[in-house]
């Protein structure tokens, strides 16, 4: 920075301002300092502004390496509501989340002076990992439960499910069957809950539920060995089991959605492209990641207490939802 100011003509302090208050600096002075920052190729040193500040100016995620929509999706949003805070992202990419991963993920980032840590939490072992972490530690988890004395965001799974089911009983169907997610993940019991609990307000059936793992094969097996009869309605726990689910119908010779409807969630960007279109419910991810990020900050600056946020889930009705015949 002194060599900026020497080779600008200006003092140390004003180089300063045109790094961090650039609008509070007259045009023409900023115009001298950003030419001498170029010609002598300055960056900022992080690590040397961190002991001035005491802060990183990072933030840390805790996510596990796959593909899977959801989960991908909220990756991506975290790291960019950081970035529109002013915050870079440290993110450990764990293979599998366990209790003993998650906790030693979180000690890593921390050694790497991030001021708060985000985990991505949407199975039941990585919360019960959470829980057993520090309290001083400043965190926020995001698709699971709230854990005791973290705050905690994520979509209203049981919200988003009770829209498809009773979108499905308006359209004049009996009941809804379902094809459910991996066990242990909080969005396959949010969406269970919310099929089973709007079936029984209708005091409809509620059967047996079919069981996935999020993947379109998944989907296809569960519908390819399903007893069709009776059946005029489907809601599948993720879009890509509902691809799969349409396929297993097209094979069986049962037309969507003349003979029996289909319903997903999440709504990837292929669902408008499938054949039929896809009713499905859309999860506001970049709202989960604005709102992650705020509470950590909150947290970081000792704002407020605890807060368990749900974010509102969207039916999208597309052409793969009818009437029964």
């Amino acid at each position: 920075m002194g060599d900026v100011a020497r080779l600008a003509g200006v003092s140390h302090q004003t180089v300063s301002r045109v790094l961090n208050e650039p609008q509070a600096v007259r045009p023409a002075t900023r115009e001298r300092v950003e030419a001498a920052i170029a010609a002598l190729g300055y960056r900022r040193n992080p690590a040397a502004r961190s002991l001035v500040t005491r802060r990183s100016e990072v933030l840390g995620v805790v996510s596990f390496d796959t593909a899977l929509y959801g989960p991908a999706s909220t990756l991506a949003a975290i790291e960019g509501a950081a970035r529109e805070a002013g915050y870079f992202v440290s993110i450990a990419s764990l293979p599998t989340l366990t209790s003993a991963s998650v906790s030693e993920a979180v000690e890593r980032l921390l050694a790497q002076s991030v001021e708060g840590v985000v985990v991505i939490a949407p199975q039941q072992e990585a919360a019960a990992a959470v829980r057993d972490l520090p309290a001083d530690v400043a965190l926020v988890t995001v698709e699971g439960d709230a854990v005791d004395g973290r705050s905690a965001v994520s979509v209203d799974q049981a919200e988003g499910a009770r829209l498809v089911v009773e979108h499905l009983l308006d359209l004049g169907h009996p009941t809804v069957h379902h094809v459910a997610g991996p066990r242990h993940w909080y969005e396959t019991a949010g969406r269970v809950r919310g099929w089973r609990t709007a079936l029984e307000a209708a005091g409809r059936p509620v059967p047996p539920p079919l069981q996935g793992d999020w993947t379109a094969r998944s989907g296809y097996e569960a519908v390819l060995g399903l007893d069709l009869d009776g059946v005029t309605a489907l809601f599948v726990a993720n879009d890509q089991m509902a691809l799969g689910a349409l396929r297993a119908l097209h094979e069986r010779g049962v037309e969507v959605p003349g003979r029996v409807s289909v319903a997903g969630f999440d709504d990837v960007p292929e669902a408008a492209f499938f054949i039929p279109p896809l009713t499905t419910v859309r999860q506001d991810f970049g709202q989960v990641g604005r709102r992650s990020i705020r509470l950590l900050l909150e947290r970081i600056r000792g704002e407020g207490g605890p807060t368990a946020s749900l974010v509102p889930a969207e039916l999208l009705v597309r052409e793969s939802t009818a009437p029964p015949p």
